[in-house]
């Protein structure tokens, strides 16, 4: 893997192996500085961000068990899904979101998870709708 971890190795005897050595160290650094780029540039596209609100859509209906919770990657890109919880039933939506906008109407709560995901979770107040 990376020759300045090979314990066998002799020290240096004079200067020239001494600046060879450095050659080599300035190769393997030159590859893992490489290697970083490439893994920054490719975690852009893995889910970075989590937002998550709930909330009562529904008069008379139990508690906070509706929920809605974004996944963003670093370019504001990912999904947003949302449950809606009924007595009689359970309602699960899904949403693409590219660069924080979605082609589908957003709910204020899919907004408000998706200004969490963006915000750290922690910035945002959370604001519970209770039935209307």
């Amino acid at each position: 893997m990376f020759k300045f971890l090979n314990k066998k190795k002799k020290e240096p005897e004079n200067l020239e192996e001494v600046l060879s050595q450095f050659k080599e160290l300035k190769a393997d650094f030159e590859n893992v500085s490489q290697e970083l780029n490439d893994l920054k540039k490719e975690s852009r596209f893995c889910i970075q961000k989590i937002g998550m609100i709930r909330f009562n859509p529904f008069k008379g209906v139990g508690s906070d068990q509706s929920f809605s919770v974004a996944f963003l990657d670093a370019n504001n890109s990912g999904i947003v899904i949302t449950s809606l919880y009924a007595r009689e039933e359970n309602r699960i939506y899904g949403k693409p979101i590219k660069a924080g906008q979605s082609e589908y109407q957003l709910s204020e709560e899919e907004k408000e998870a998706i200004n969490k995901a963006n915000n750290g979770n922690n910035n945002s107040k959370n604001k519970r709708r209770k039935g209307e």
